[in-house]
């Protein structure tokens, strides 16, 4: 028998829940064939195994949650299957194996010979299966962070009652014990429904109460006239046969080219020290299925109008589908957020931490408004930065805000120049 274990899907993930099952026990598995399909707190992702036979057992059903090292399937290997680097009766060396990449698992004998030409050994390969993490059967932590917590405050996790899933103990119980307010978990009454705290609704949910713990945010906003800008995508999407120009690109366009002018705004902070990197990688929020996710476009200030309208579809039609990696995910080094779409005018948009400013854009209405001595109907938008204050000061933000409010308002003024 063998026994495959959750891999580590990167991205310093601990747990996945089973989404959907695409075999069954008794099933004939081979090598790199999908077996399960499972969701991160960042992405739904779905695993191939890297054993071939019978399936045995199958560890979990779909909506349970797994911690990273424990056993997701067991598969009773084919008789003349051999796991990689397996050395034979003969002397020689297995070549069967995965090709696919998960961490904490083998990648086949050809990434190996690359690996030893690389380091310029010739030694046997190892077996492609890691010793799973540890994980505790007394006390249901996942979070390697919670149980860190946990010991620097000196909570004792056996005394605590877990409020997750199967009683897992959350940073919530800890920082309740640590505030002397411990609750007892309580059962769901007959006419309530209560739902998991997990995955992505999980991960947002810890990453926005860290940006309002942590960051000493500051709001700005204004009103601008976006008509003459709705005439200018009218224009550049004339052209029947040329791809279509999103609204929000072109407000992405704005924006890398006033974080070039601001680029404190684009900065994270470590420690003492603000970081201002060369490149923008910018974040945009898409609504899904599953939550509010963060696709990254890196690189954006390279691009131009008609790639980040591309490269913008493309995200959020992957991130509505859940087939985002993780890894596109993460790394923005700024934010927008187009809430119009809500039907809403502002929002003082939490920063999406560890960056230190967002945009938001509200919906594009119609609104009286002075033209040249004259109160005429405008395409009218309001436009919100919040922004970290250790970082800048008023002057920045409302430099930085005044920028894009000009753009919008002159479109041509900019386009002209890029």
């Amino acid at each position: 028998m063998a026994v495959f274990k959750l891999p580590d899907l990167g991205e310093g993930l601990t747990e996945a829940e089973i989404v959907a099952w695409h075999v069954t026990v008794g099933d004939t598995v081979t090598v790199d064939q999908t077996v399960v399909e499972v969701e991160t707190a960042k992405a739904s992702v779905e695993v191939p195994v890297p054993f071939a036979g019978r399936v045995a057992t199958l560890h979990g059903a779909a909506g349970d949650v797994l911690t990273v090292g424990s056993p997701l399937i067991t598969v009773e290997e084919a008789p003349a299957f051999l796991e990689p680097g397996v050395v034979t009766p003969t002397g020689s060396t297995s070549t069967e194996g995965s090709g696919n990449v998960l961490i904490g698992y083998g990648t086949g004998t050809a990434q190996a010979r690359r690996t030893r030409r690389a380091r310029g050994t010739r030694r046997p390969e190892a077996a492609v299966v890691s010793a799973p993490r540890p994980v505790n059967e007394r006390v249901r932590v996942v979070s390697p962070l919670v149980r860190q917590l946990a010991k620097q405050s000196g909570v004792d996790i056996h005394a605590l009652a877990g409020s997750g899933t199967d009683g897992i103990i959350s940073r919530a119980d800890v920082e309740r014990a640590i505030a002397g307010t411990v609750e007892p978990v309580v059962p769901a009454a007959a006419d309530e429904r209560r739902i998991p705290l997990r995955g992505v609704r999980k991960t947002v949910a810890d990453k926005l109460t860290r940006s309002r713990r942590e960051i000493p945010e500051a709001t700005v906003w204004v009103d601008v006239d976006a008509t003459a800008l709705l005439e200018i995508r009218a224009a550049l999407n004339a052209d029947a046969t040329a791809p279509k120009i999103s609204l929000l690109a072109l407000l992405a366009k704005f924006t890398v080219e006033g974080l070039r002018r601001f680029p404190e705004l684009n900065a994270h902070l470590d420690g003492d020290e603000i970081v201002i990197p060369s490149a923008v990688h910018l974040g945009f929020a898409a609504q899904t299925d599953r939550g509010l996710v963060v696709p990254v476009v890196p690189g954006a200030h390279a691009l131009s109008v008609e790639q980040l309208s591309g490269a913008l579809a493309e995200r959020t039609e992957r991130a509505r589908s859940g087939s985002l990696a993780p890894a596109e995910l993460t790394g923005g080094t700024f934010t927008i957020n187009n809430y119009g779409v809500f039907g809403v005018d502002g929002s003082a948009a939490i920063i999406n931490h560890p960056e230190v400013a967002i945009l938001g854009i509200g919906r594009i209405i119609d609104r009286p408004w002075i033209v040249d001595g004259q109160v005429v109907p405008r395409k009218i938008t309001e436009l919100t930065l919040a922004f970290d204050h250790r970082v800048c000061d008023g002057g920045t933000a409302g430099g930085f805000l005044r920028f894009i409010a000009d753009c919008v308002e002159s479109p041509l003024r900019l386009l002209r120049g890029l």
